[in-house]
Parts: C-alpha cells; structure tokens; sequence
C-alpha cells in the first residue's frame, strides 16, 4: 500500500513538474517534414518568453552563403547575428528556415516555410497578428516573393539587398508596411533593384520605406539589423 501511495504521489509530482517547466529558450535546433521531405530550421525563443501572452513571429530568410542542410549556418547572418549583440532588443520569436539548394529561388520552398510557421503556432504562444517576414540578398529576394504570395499574412516586411520583377511585387505589396533597405555601391545586387521595385510600389499608391547606405557594398544587412531600429519599426504594425 505504501509502495502504491509513494508511486501516486510521484505521478502527481512529475505532473505538476510537467505543468509548471519553463519551456526552452534560445537558439532551438528543429526539424520538419514537408511533402515527403525533411528541413533543419532552427528558432530563437527569446529568454523573457512567457506561456501567458502572445508573442511576435519574425521569419528570417537567409542569402546564398547560409544555403544548406545542417540547419544552423543560417543563424550567423542577419537576425541572428544582431540577435547576439543584444538580445534585449529582439523581443520575438524568430524562425530560420534553410534554403537546401543554392540555385533554388525561396519560393520554391514556401510550403516549407509555412509548415515552420503553423509549426510555431503550436508549439509556443503566437500573435497571429504580429508575423513579419525580412531576408538579406537571396532573402531580400524571398522576402518580396513570399511576401506577396502571402500578402494578407503578414503585418510588415523588410527586404534586404533584394530583387526581383517590380511588376510581380507591386499589386500584391501596394499596401503592405515595407522597409528596404540597401547599399548603393552594392556590385553583386545593384541598388536600381531595391529603387525599382520601390519605385513600382509607390506608383500603384504604396508607401514603401528606403534606406539607402552610401559607400555600403553588399553586406547592408548588418547596418540594417543593427543600427536601426527595426524591432520596434516591426511591433508599430500589426493586422
């Protein structure tokens, strides 16, 4: 009998410990499957977070440098990168999704990156109001093409050194909150294609943001995530 009393009473403790756990925070490795195959992603779960509240979602495409499958090579850059600096100003939940192939354009890999997404809304406590969706280079890239094929999804973008059709952005994009951002001695994605597709989203009634760095090469992601203060941009929109 006591041996049976000592078992009850050991369930119960593992069940109110089970309740009460602090979920993990931090650079979480994670994986899914979509359509029969299998994506390393990682998330950054924001060490203040709380079970009790919704919390923003930024999802983080990254450039030709971080393709791969290992899942984690992508956090060195952009996001990430200003995430470690200070971590206090990146008050969200921010998913990592890794482009396999190189050669591939994000879009192709939209059901994936959705998949992560619906995935985060299960696992943790999501402002559905509040998802927002930024990228660098071939995710600058990204950032205009699942933006639009989501236009109703998201509260703001932020697309970095990107490019693209400015036909194919500006109809869908014309009322999204969008920042761009790039450098004007950028030689491996001029700068004319972030002025372009500004351009295109102004003329259909928009009201994009540009920053423009002067005498900034490729890298502007770094100026862009750490000088700015593109957090807070993020949290003054919502759906």
């Amino acid at each position: 009998m006591k041996t049976l009393r000592f078992a009850a009473a050991a369930i119960g403790l593992l069940a109110v410990q089970a309740a009460t756990a602090q979920p993990a925070t931090g650079f979480l490795s994670k994986t899914i499957t979509h359509e029969a195959a299998s994506y390393k992603y990682a998330a950054f779960v924001p060490p203040s977070y709380d079970a009790s509240k919704k919390w923003p979602v930024i999802v983080f495409l990254h450039g030709a440098g971080e393709c791969g499958t290992d899942g984690f090579k992508q956090v060195a850059q952009g996001v990430g990168s200003a995430i470690l600096w200070d971590v206090a100003k990146w008050p969200f939940i921010v998913l990592f999704p890794q482009k396999p192939v190189l050669r591939d354009a994000w879009e192709k890999y939209d059901g994936a990156v959705m998949a992560m997404l619906d995935a985060a809304k299960k696992e943790w406590q999501v402002d559905t109001s509040r998802l927002y969706l930024t990228g660098l280079s071939q995710g600058g890239h990204g950032t205009w093409a699942i933006g639009a094929m989501h236009k109703d999804l998201w509260a703001a973008i932020a697309p970095i050194c990107g490019y693209g059709d400015p036909k194919e952005f500006a109809e869908p994009l014309k009322a999204m909150p969008t920042w761009v951002f790039h450098g004007d001695a950028d030689t491996a994605v001029p700068v004319k294609q972030s002025n372009d597709i500004v351009a295109a989203l102004t003329a259909a009634g928009g009201k994009p943001k540009l920053t423009v760095y002067p005498g900034v090469g490729h890298n502007s992601w770094d100026k862009a995530y750490r000088d700015e203060k593109l957090y807070d941009w993020f949290l003054e929109h919502k759906r």
